[in-house]
Formats: structure tokens, C-alpha cells, sequence
């Protein structure tokens, strides 16, 4: 009975673990992001204190749109996606100034493109290093 409280316990502590871990990961990412947004678009004070609040809202919508249409069709998907940009162009107009706004698609676009690349040649250099693994060194 020790034994299964145990292994129970031990189970259960990994899987918070895990999870605190991709957490961490997230909260990474997303101050990565914010400090490229803001050297790419060139903030200031004033501009960061009016663009983020509005930043924050535009990306939960598109995160929320996402995560409930996971098995839309991409068409679909992709025209919601649009709306909501077109929707928050006029509310980013409020805290930046005439072309910064479109700058700020383009930015936004430039850091999702870059994390998708990295991501993938870290996949790909792992799973070639597995590929390693499972060959014997040959000469």
C-alpha cells in the first residue's frame, strides 16, 4: 500500500513539474516577445502604456478564436484571424501613429515566422540526434 501512495505521490510531482515547466516556457516566450515588438517598433514610454494593454486583448482574442476552432477549416480560420486584425487596426491606431500600425502586422508576423523556424530545426536537430542514438558508430 506504501509502495502505490508512493508511486502515486511521485507520479503527481512530475506532472506539476511538467507543467510548471511549459509554464515557465510560455512566460519566456512571451517576454521575448514583447521585448522584440518593442525594439522592432520602437516604443516609447507613452506609447508602450496605451499599446499594450490593447496588445494583450487582440492576442487573447486571436489565442481564444484558435483554441475553439482547432478543427475549423482553414479558409474559415483564417478569415476570423483577419476580421480580428482588421478589428484591432483601428484600436492600435489609438496608441500608434499612422504606418507604426502596420508596422506592427509585419513585426508580429516576422516573430511568429522566426519562433516557427526555431522551433522546427530544434525538432529536426533532435530527432536527428535520435536517429544517432539508435546507430551504432560505424567505420
Amino acid at each position: 500500500m506504501k509502495q502505490i501512495l508512493i508511486i502515486i505521490s511521485l507520479l503527481s510531482w512530475f506532472a506539476v513539474a511538467g507543467f510548471a515547466q511549459q509554464e515557465n516556457q510560455k512566460g519566456r516566450l512571451e517576454a521575448l516577445k514583447i521585448a522584440y515588438l518593442t525594439k522592432q517598433l520602437n516604443l516609447s514610454i507613452q506609447e508602450a502604456q496605451k499599446f499594450w494593454p490593447i496588445y494583450n486583448k487582440y492576442n487573447l482574442e486571436l489565442r481564444d478564436v484558435r483554441r475553439q476552432n482547432r478543427n475549423m477549416d482553414v479558409i474559415d480560420m483564417e478569415e476570423k484571424v483577419i476580421n480580428i486584425r482588421k478589428r484591432y487596426k483601428n484600436e492600435f491606431s489609438h496608441a500608434l501613429p499612422g504606418e507604426r500600425v502596420n508596422q506592427f502586422f509585419k513585426v508580429d508576423k516576422e516573430f511568429n515566422n522566426y519562433l516557427q523556424r526555431e522551433l522546427r530545426d530544434r525538432r529536426d536537430i533532435n530527432q536527428q540526434l535520435r536517429q544517432q542514438k539508435q546507430r551504432p558508430f560505424q567505420q
